[in-house]
């Protein structure tokens, strides 16, 4: 039995697996933590429970949720945590036992994710207290991408940044990229070490990835998830010059602009009306043309960022979609692959308006060049993957 836990800054998420038949026992998350709304939602073996927490923390959140999953089965169960922290920087490649010197390496990484490793932190504090006697593990989002070449992962900024600061692209949502590149080399009956995919990880956050020989070799994100495709809030990329512009333009502050780009752009900044696809979606149908610009805008730079990518594979062997977004918007598929075609890419209008439910993920025309799939992510099940890998290494070890 696998525990996963995936703490943000207002939400803790998490799932019991049973491995290897990756069954999940439960799964839920709790909320808008530190607000009077805050309240938790866990489906134990089809028992589901909805517990109000108001303006509870992590650590309370976090008993509460074990508290009610060890009403139904034996804690003594649990063999492992495996954590999901968001930057490992240069340090962390690799799943990673927890103890208190890695804790304390993690916290010293805090200032290139500013707001994701300070909330994993204090689940991971908060869990450790809970379930001392078990190991702990964390899995680094920036992991699966550690590899990529240098030409793929520098910027062309004085290169002592780098040696000296860490200045380059790290890349992000490695576990879900890693997860359905998998998936599909299975659907398309290959060895994934024999792959060239392009995966596009698609919801609040957005990432795309080329990975070929079981490895990434670029990807959108680069130093902070900022970098890359437009997305729920944030900008993606845009012009280095726009902070001094608009400092000199607002009076705003760097950190005040930074945290703009982060909080008040991407879908929500070009709309004026959410940062929710489906939202966008409706209001579009309905006349809105700022919410048609924001969707558009989407998929037009998901497009170029995938052709982009397609350099580093050489060829392509199949494109997949995924997140909530990718798995769940047929327009937004269709409008981005549209921009593809000279790629060989073209899908089938009602396999993608039924998300390939129907036709095992795929999504593409018949005799298209390129297959097109649709598949469900499970960051979940690719941590305990990776928490399973790591015990065995351990036992090994220890032998």
């Amino acid at each position: 039995m696998i525990l996963v836990i995936n703490t943000g800054s207002s939400s803790i998420k998490m799932a019991l697996l049973e491995m290897p038949s990756e069954r999940v026992i439960a799964e839920g998350a709790a909320v808008r933590l530190g607000e009077e709304e805050a309240s938790l939602n866990w489906n134990v073996g089809g028992d589901i429970q909805h517990v109000a927490l108001p303006a509870a923390g992590p650590d309370v959140a976090m008993q509460q949720m074990l508290a009610i999953l060890f009403r139904r089965m034996d804690k003594e169960r649990i063999t492992a945590v495996g954590h999901r922290v968001v930057h490992g920087g240069e340090r962390f490649i690799a799943p990673t036992l927890l103890d208190d010197a890695v804790i304390a390496a993690i916290d010293e990484l805090s200032h290139l994710a500013p707001l994701h490793n300070p909330p994993n932190l204090l689940g991971i504090r908060a869990a450790m207290r809970h379930l001392p006697a078990v190991a702990h593990i964390a899995v680094f989002d920036t992991a699966f991408h550690h590899a990529m070449p240098l030409h793929a992962s520098l910027y062309a900024v004085p290169y002592r940044w780098y040696s000296e600061h860490g200045v380059r692209r790290y890349g992000f949502h490695g576990t879900s990229h890693h997860y359905v590149a998998q998936q599909a080399a299975d659907r398309l009956g290959r060895s994934f070490s024999d792959c060239h995919l392009l995966t596009a990880h698609l919801g609040n956050g957005c990432s795309a990835a080329a990975i070929a020989g079981g490895i990434s070799v670029d990807t959108t994100m680069g130093m902070t998830p900022l970098e890359g495709l437009v997305m729920g809030t944030r900008s993606g990329d845009v012009d280095p010059g726009l902070h001094d512009y608009m400092a000199r333009q607002t009076g705003a502050s760097l950190s005040e602009i930074t945290a703009a780009l982060n909080r008040q752009s991407g879908l929500l900044g070009l709309s004026g009306r959410s940062n929710d696809m489906r939202a966008l979606l409706a209001a579009a149908d309905a006349g809105d043309v700022r919410a048609g610009l924001a969707v558009d805008i989407f998929c037009f730079r998901l497009a170029k960022a995938l052709a982009g990518l397609a350099v580093s594979l050489g060829q392509i062997d199949a494109l997949i979609f995924t997140g909530g977004i990718g798995e769940h918007a047929d327009v937004v598929r269709a409008k981005t692959v549209q921009h593809l075609s000279l790629l060989g890419l073209v899908l089938d209008a009602h396999r993608n308006s039924e998300h390939g439910r129907l036709s095992g993920g795929l999504i593409s025309a018949v005799g298209a060049q390129v297959p097109v799939l649709v598949i469900a992510t499970s960051e979940e099940t690719m941590i305990a993957r990776y928490v399973v890998d790591m015990l065995q290494r351990l036992d090994r070890t220890a032998e």
